[in-house]
C-alpha cells in the first residue's frame, strides 16, 4: 500500500516561486493500477518524481508498505529520526521506474542494460544471468540479448527498460509518460504487457499520463490533477460515467465516443433538435448490453428512433449513450421503466 498524505513541493526559481504540489494525498492499494492524469504543468511527474525521492518534498507523510517517513522541510524522517542513505536505497529498492524517453545505455546490449542495477549487489555472474533472462522472458525479448539499443523498436526499447526497472524485484512500479513517445501499436503492446506484469507480479503500478485512452485501457482508479492539485478521484467506471469537474469531462470527452454525443448537444445540431416532442439522451451504465429499446417498443407501443448511438467498454463494463425520440401514448411509461432500470434520462431538446 501506498499512502501519500499533504504532499507539498514548491521550485524556487529564478523567474519566482512554482508550487508543484498543493497538499496532495492519495491512497493507493497493493496490487491496484493507479493512474495520475493531468496537462502539462499540473504537477503529476513531480508527484511521481517525489514518490521515489526523485526528488524530495518540501513537507508531507508517506507511508510505502510498513515503512512510513515524514518530510519536515526537505528532510526525510523515520520514527523521529533522519532517514539514512542506506535506508533511503533500500525504499527505492522497492519501486522501479520507466520513463518516456527509455532512459537506456546506447553503448551496452540489452543484456548489460537489463544488469546494470545488479552490479553492486553482491551478486555472482551466474545469478545474474539467470536473472537477466528471467527478465527477458517477462517482457518477451529473449531474442534481442545481445543486442544494442539503437536496432531495436521503441516498444521494445520499452520493454528493456520495464526489464531493468523490475530486475530487483520491486513491488511497486512508477511509469513517467511511458507510452507518449510510442506509436499506437506499440503503446498498445505496452499497455497490454502492464496489465500481465500486474496480473502475473501482483505490482502496484502507478501511471502518469495526458492521455484518457491509457487510463480506460490499463486503470483501476485515476486522479486528475490541475495545477499541483488532486481535483477529482475514483475508480475509472465511475469518473467516466460521472465527470464532475470541467478538466475531468475534458479527458473523458477526448477519448470516450460519449464525446460525439456532447459535442452533438453543445453545438446544437439538427440531430438533436426537435419540434414535435422532446429528445432525450440516454445513458446505459454496467448493463449497457441489456436491449431495453427493443424491450419498451414491446412491453409500451412506442416508437424510438434512434438518433444517434455509442458504446464502448471500460474494464469488464459497458458505457452508452443514445439520442433518442420516444413517441407514443405510454411514452411517459417507457421513460420511467428505462429510469427503473438504471438508464439515465435526459431530455436535450
Amino acid at each position: 500500500m501506498i499512502k501519500i498524505e499533504n504532499y507539498n513541493k514548491t521550485f524556487h526559481l529564478k523567474s519566482g516561486d512554482v508550487q508543484a504540489l498543493k497538499n496532495v494525498s492519495l491512497d493507493i492499494q497493493d496490487g491496484e493500477k493507479y493512474g495520475v492524469i493531468g496537462y502539462s504543468g499540473a504537477g503529476k511527474s513531480t508527484l511521481v518524481r517525489c514518490i521515489n525521492f526523485l526528488e524530495i518534498p518540501d513537507d508531507g507523510r508517506i507511508s510505502i508498505g510498513d515503512v512510513s517517513i515524514e518530510i519536515r522541510e526537505g528532510i526525510l524522517y523515520k520514527d523521529g529520526k533522519k532517514l539514512s542513505e542506506k535506508e533511503l536505497n533500500a525504499l527505492r529498492k522497492r519501486i522501479g521506474m520507466i520513463f518516456q524517453h527509455f532512459n537506456l545505455l546506447d553503448r551496452s546490449t540489452v543484456y548489460d542494460n537489463i544488469a546494470y542495477p545488479l552490479k553492486y549487489t553482491g551478486m555472482s555472474r551466474e545469478e545474474i544471468s539467470k536473472k537477466v533472462f528471467e527478465m527477458l522472458d517477462l517482457v518477451g525479448l529473449r531474442d534481442k540479448v545481445d543486442v544494442y539499443p539503437s536496432q531495436l523498436s521503441g516498444g521494445q526499447k520499452q520493454r528493456v527498460a520495464i526489464a531493468r526497472a523490475l530486475v530487483n524485484n520491486p513491488r511497486i512500479l512508477l511509469s513517467d509518460e511511458a507510452t507518449s513517445a510510442l506509436d499506437p501499436d506499440a503503446t498498445e503492446s505496452i499497455l497490454n504487457l502492464l496489465n500481465d506484469l500486474n496480473r502475473k507480479l501482483g505490482l502496484t503500478i502507478i501511471i502518469i499520463t495526458h492521455e484518457m485512452s491509457v487510463i480506460k485501457t490499463v486503470c483501476d482508479k485515476v486522479a486528475v490533477m490541475e495545477n499541483g492539485e488532486v481535483v477529482e478521484e475514483g475508480e475509472v467506471y465511475g469518473i467516466f460515467t460521472d465527470p464532475k469537474k470541467a478538466i475531468t469531462r475534458k479527458f473523458v470527452n477526448s477519448t470516450s465516443s460519449m464525446g460525439k454525443v456532447e459535442e452533438l448537444i453543445r453545438t446544437g445540431h439538427k440531430a438533436v433538435r426537435s419540434d414535435d416532442g422532446p429528445i432525450y439522451k440516454l445513458t446505459f451504465f454496467k448493463d449497457a448490453y441489456v436491449p431495453l429499446i427493443s424491450d419498451i417498443s414491446r412491453r409500451f407501443n412506442v416508437d424510438c428512433n434512434i438518433v444517434l448511438a455509442n458504446v464502448e467498454t471500460i474494464g469488464e463494463f459497458g458505457l452508452g449513450a443514445m439520442i433518442v425520440k420516444i413517441t407514443g401514448e405510454r411514452y411517459a411509461e417507457a421513460i420511467r421503466y428505462l429510469e427503473d432500470n438504471n438508464v439515465r434520462v435526459e431530455v436535450v431538446a
